[in-house]
């Protein structure tokens, strides 16, 4: 399955939980994001910096997935994170069954 899909169930999966919420003041919340975005956008300074390729690669095809060029990616992520707006996916606690576990440990 691939994750463009995988992502489809999670959000699909997440709505029948009755996680999502309508917006109360949408004309509002459409214009603070607009402002978002711009101020996103404004590309002012130049700078230049040393990544893995194997980083650069995830940033292109994450950048990919989401239809933009991986510059603004970069940007958006890097102005997130200055605003505080940038938070961490919680991380997925797999259970395995115990005969699993039994044999990574006898293993």
């Amino acid at each position: 399955m691939n994750g463009e899909k995988l992502l489809e169930q999670e959000i699909l999966a997440s709505f029948e939980r009755g996680e999502w919420r309508s917006v109360r003041n949408q004309k509002g919340e459409i214009a603070r994001i607009r402002r978002s975005a711009a101020a996103t956008l404004l590309k002012n300074k130049r700078v230049n910096i040393r990544i893995s390729s194997l980083d650069l690669e995830g940033l292109q095809a994450r950048a990919a997935e989401e239809g933009v060029p991986y510059q603004t990616l970069m940007a958006s992520v890097l102005h997130k994170f200055v605003s505080g707006r940038l938070v961490e996916a919680q991380k997925r606690i797999t259970t395995r069954s115990s005969r699993t576990s039994r044999k990574r440990t006898t293993a």
